[in-house]
């Protein structure tokens, strides 16, 4: 027999099985370190049972063992974006669980956390994440987790949410743009870190909050008096973006940490930073013993306020993108050595909408617009108004091939295995996944992504599988293609021939409660 095979078990009626998959290639990221690998994978369990540092020959196997070399492609582990809004039920014109994790399996991407707000109900009880749950059942391409999120008034229900199972909380400590998932204040998260002291999930914070005195009011600005009015004309990004200082970012910061110490064992997290002036409270905090941590987005640090166009709502989010510099120092901070650098994860956040809620100018609207929902007055004046549009980039699954185009940019020897630390092994530790995913390793889920690191395509509607095709990144040119994704040992995903549409979404949701590792 050869020498790494496995004697299949009789199968009813004479129906073959073959009990393992093999994937093999002279370049695999494998704990994290980029080595020849041959990866045996569970058939019944869909596991990783065995890894070899090296390429075997297919005859080292049962001939009826699907084996395939990719050499020289890259095996990585499948990507969990740790920040995706995919906004079923209730706004499910805007993302939904089919159309989201589609994109997500399309750029590798084979674990996504969906974000507590802009469904309807926002998940902020109990009943509102089974009403999630069931909503998400028979849809998901990928693997699906959930946060609870944290409002006034639902300090009762955390407890219960992290029995369910959510991947941890989100707050905003500033206007969410939804009215069902309204700001938190002080007295709020006091309350919340008080509850949740002891539990094992995380408290993320949406950091932006408008300092007591400041030259800027936010989505505001254009309807305040003197001298808190707009700085330039609301269709240029540069007046958006004086509204939305790194000010912002660094009081909300200071106020999250000044009450840190009331759940000194609860880890914290930054959503989204933006600003690099906060970087110096983080540091410090860390420095001091308070456990947070922060992400930052793809769009931080592949965009820059100096190049968008004057009315490109695509591009508005919140933080806002900021300039070069800012870009510069964010990439300075992520390539920091690993237990020194405060942004520990890249994520996506993937909040799209229906194009006419972005009030394109025609120059940048996709050729067919969804149309304004009744009862909504638009004027000609609207169209690339950088306050009245709604603010969210949309890229799940582009994040891949987006951080990799930039990193080569900026560095020749720039590495898969930084990407892999950042969008699998430590998003999946930051929601509490790290024993299954983000990462190639015996026992883990066989999530594994082959990675064409050479080969370049185009953003355009066929590359963007989220609902609506409105993103930032359409035209441009990225390097780096997933020619498959594979879940749990099963290939969902091939570049040149798509999605099995008769076998349908394998993903599962995450609902198993947290369990801090030892």
């Amino acid at each position: 027999m050869a020498p790494h095979a496995i004697t299949p078990p009789p199968m009813p009626h004479g129906t073959p099985f073959h009990p393992i998959t093999v994937l093999a290639s002279s370049r695999a990221v494998i704990a994290g370190r980029l080595t020849e690998a041959t990866i045996v994978v569970s058939n019944f369990t869909g596991k990783i049972t065995s890894i070899f540092h090296s390429v075997l020959p297919p005859t080292d196997f049962l001939e009826s063992t699907s084996y395939t070399d990719y050499s020289p492609h890259v095996l990585i582990p499948g990507l969990v974006d740790a920040h995706v809004h995919l906004n079923e039920p209730g706004r499910t014109e805007w993302e939904g669980f089919w159309t989201g994790t589609r994109a997500a399996a399309f750029g590798g991407v084979t674990t996504v956390v969906d974000m507590p707000l802009n469904a309807i109900p926002p998940t902020t009880t109990v009943d509102n994440l089974r009403i999630k749950v069931e909503a998400a059942k028979g849809k998901c391409w990928v693997d699906v987790g959930f946060y609870g999120g944290l409002v006034p008034g639902n300090t009762s229900e955390l407890k219960g949410l992290v029995q369910e199972g959510v991947r941890g909380f989100k707050g905003f400590l500033i206007d969410s743009g939804v009215e069902e998932f309204p700001a938190v204040t002080s007295t709020d998260i006091e309350h919340a870190l008080s509850e949740l002291k002891g539990s094992d999930t995380t408290l993320m914070f949406h950091a932006e909050m408008i300092p007591p005195i400041t030259a800027s009011v936010g989505d505001d600005v254009q309807r305040a008096h003197p001298p808190l009015a707009p700085s330039g004309p609301l269709t240029q990004y540069s007046t958006f973006l004086d509204s939305r200082p790194p000010s912002f970012e660094t009081y909300a910061i200071a106020e999250i940490l000044s009450l840190a110490h009331l759940a000194p064992d609860l880890q914290l997290h930054i959503v989204h930073l933006s600003a690099i002036e906060a970087i110096p409270l983080l540091r410090e905090a860390r420095v001091q013993g308070t456990k947070i941590t922060a992400e930052t987005c793809f769009h931080y640090l592949a965009l820059a306020a100096e190049s968008i166009q004057e009315g490109d709502t695509r591009h508005k989010c919140c933080p806002p993108i900021r300039s070069q510099s800012n870009q510069d120092g964010l990439w300075e901070e992520l390539v920091q050595d690993q237990a020194e650098g405060v942004i520990k994860t890249v994520v996506s956040d993937h909040s799209p909408c229906t194009p006419n809620i972005k009030l394109l100018p025609a120059a940048f609207a996709p050729k067919k617009e969804s149309k304004r929902k009744a009862g909504h007055k638009e004027g000609p004046e609207e169209r690339g108004d950088f306050f009245s549009a709604w603010g969210g980039i949309s890229s799940v699954g582009l994040g891949l091939p987006i951080l990799w185009t930039e990193g080569q940019k900026r560095d020749e020897n720039f590495s898969i295995e930084d990407v892999v630390r950042w969008c699998c092994t430590n998003t999946a530790k930051q929601v509490g996944l790290e024993r299954t995913k983000g990462d190639i390793g015996v026992g883990f889920d066989a999530d594994i992504v082959i990675f064409d690191d050479v080969a370049e395509f185009t953003v355009e509607p066929s590359t963007m599988l989220f609902r609506n095709k409105v993103s930032p990144y359409e035209n441009k040119t990225l390097k780096g293609v997933v020619r498959e994704t594979w879940l749990r040992g099963q290939r969902i995903f091939t570049r040149g021939d798509g999605f099995s549409e008769k076998a349908g979404p394998k993903g599962q949701l995450l609902l198993e409660p947290r369990k801090t590792a030892k």
